[in-house]
């Protein structure tokens, strides 16, 4: 629906309850009266400010193809069973105060890796010239679907610092001095991205919550990242670490319960990463290390949640429910561990059919908080964290999944690789995009209810069931 005619049917329901407000006097004062059936109409008193949201605006539509402006009873009617209002208005009763993105955010390094150079360019880089961890690697670079990533790692890093590049040697306080001036650098540029599509001033901002795992310092962050956005000294700050590629949606789900539980405030989610904590030469003890190098990629995000939108916000997804599952026994099938020569990561081969295991009950509680156990899996959107293109056909799979139902979360993969934390940033950008272009060429914008994902250490699953207001 385009946002003119939208505006446009709020104000006619507007304009007709205020010409039948003199015959309506038992109507208490924020409430209008609507009258609903498909035949015999039932009188309803709801709270006027369900005229703001998209469920009831939908009502609207069907109202206007219908009766125009010229409407039967008097009054605001609405040509659905009663059921189905009920059923509609229990929804908006839950929805009332829930929080919304209002804004998405991202930056990169400046280095962009093509994936088919990427070999042997890691292999000059490191002096290595050991075939067979070259040919493992060639394998790994072409099965993880990855196209391009952007790195902070360079020339001129490895330059300065041409310890990076050998086995053996501390390095965890040069890792570190990149680290953590570069993550600030792309959380800065992320949020100031958000911040300008958000519409309000930075000064609205109430909240920072923070999300890395590529840095370690005291202070964190998340100061550093205020102080460079100018942020007030007020401003309330939480920090994630070492969330893995759970981060984000972890991050989303502490964004959204502050929004929903301090009415009015703004809460700005950063994530950034960066894979120099970790980058080693290819050595035969660590073969695993091969499957970081052809998979992880660098970047920022930047969301800004609030509740209850105003003025120039366009909210993009309404976060209905958040919930958080870890694994018992399984804190070893994702694990890391921060050295003296950097961070290093082994994933299990075992973590995609873990997923598809424990995926499907986790979805299902997931959707129980909306009743809709027994909704299609083919009728929802799904925003995924790409942890990998074996992770994602699990899950496809698991679900039967129809394949354009992940797209965007194997597009996020291949053009920016599994950076971590950033990636659902990248997946819900994708999401909106293909749905307006659906709507451009005269189709369905597609399933407003969906749910986002993501699979991180622990194993720890966070999901949040949402809907997009963009389709």
């Amino acid at each position: 629906m385009g946002v003119f005619r939208l505006q446009t049917l709020v104000a006619n329901a507007k304009q007709l309850i205020k010409l039948n407000h003199k015959h309506q006097k038992d109507v208490p004062k924020g409430h209008l009266a609507v009258y609903v059936g498909e035949i015999q109409r039932k009188r309803f008193v709801v709270p006027l400010s369900y005229l703001d949201q998209p469920l009831f605006q939908d009502l609207l539509r069907r109202s206007e193809e219908e009766f125009g402006f010229n409407h039967p009873m008097g009054g605001l009617t609405i040509p659905c069973c009663e059921e189905v209002f009920n059923h509609l208005t229990s929804q908006l009763q839950n929805n009332v105060g829930k929080a919304s993105i209002l804004a998405l955010g991202k930056a990169f390094p400046n280095q962009l890796v093509m994936q088919d150079l990427l070999v042997d360019g890691y292999f000059k880089d490191t002096n290595c010239d050991d075939p067979d961890l070259k040919r493992k690697l060639t394998r790994l670079c072409k099965t993880t679907t990855v196209k391009t990533r952007y790195v902070v790692m360079s020339q001129e890093i490895l330059k300065e610092y041409p310890e990076l590049a050998l086995e053996g040697l501390p390095t965890v306080k040069q890792r570190l001095d990149i680290c953590n001036k570069a993550v600030t650098q792309m959380a800065i540029e992320a949020s100031e991205s958000c911040i300008k599509k958000w519409g309000r001033p930075v000064s609205d901002i109430t909240h920072l919550v923070y999300v890395s795992s590529s840095e370690a310092r005291l202070p964190g962050g998340d100061i550093y990242l205020a102080k460079g956005l100018g942020l007030s000294p007020d401003t309330n700050r939480v920090m994630l670490y070492f969330s893995g590629c759970s981060g984000g949606v972890a991050g989303l789900r502490v964004a959204k319960d502050i929004a929903e539980n301090n009415p009015g405030s703004r809460v700005l989610l950063a994530t950034s990463e960066t894979t120099i904590i970790g980058y080693k030469p290819p050595s035969v003890k660590r073969p695993y290390d091969l499957v970081g190098v052809a998979l992880f990629g660098d970047g920022a995000g930047a969301m800004i949640v609030g509740s209850e939108p105003v003025g120039p916000e366009s909210p993009l997804f309404e976060l209905h429910t958040a919930i958080q599952n870890f694994l018992p026994d399984t804190e070893k099938v994702i694990d890391g561990r921060l050295t003296e020569e950097g961070i290093s990561f082994r994933l299990d081969r075992e973590l995609p059919e873990i997923i598809e295991d424990n995926v499907k009950g986790f979805c299902d509680k997931l959707l129980g908080h909306f009743k809709l156990e027994n909704i299609g899996y083919n009728n929802l959107f799904w925003a995924v964290h790409p942890g990998g293109p074996a992770i994602l056909s699990r899950i496809e799979k698991k679900f039967d999944l129809w394949p354009e139902k992940l797209s965007a979360s194997r597009r996020a993969l291949a053009d920016y690789g599994n950076a971590s934390s950033n990636t659902i940033v990248y997946v819900l950008e994708y999401l909106i995009e293909e749905s307006l272009k659906r709507k451009n060429e005269g189709k369905d914008g597609g399933p407003d209810l969906g749910l986002i994902l993501a699979f991180g250490p622990g194993v720890t699953f966070e999901g949040i069931l949402t809907r997009n207001l963009t389709v």
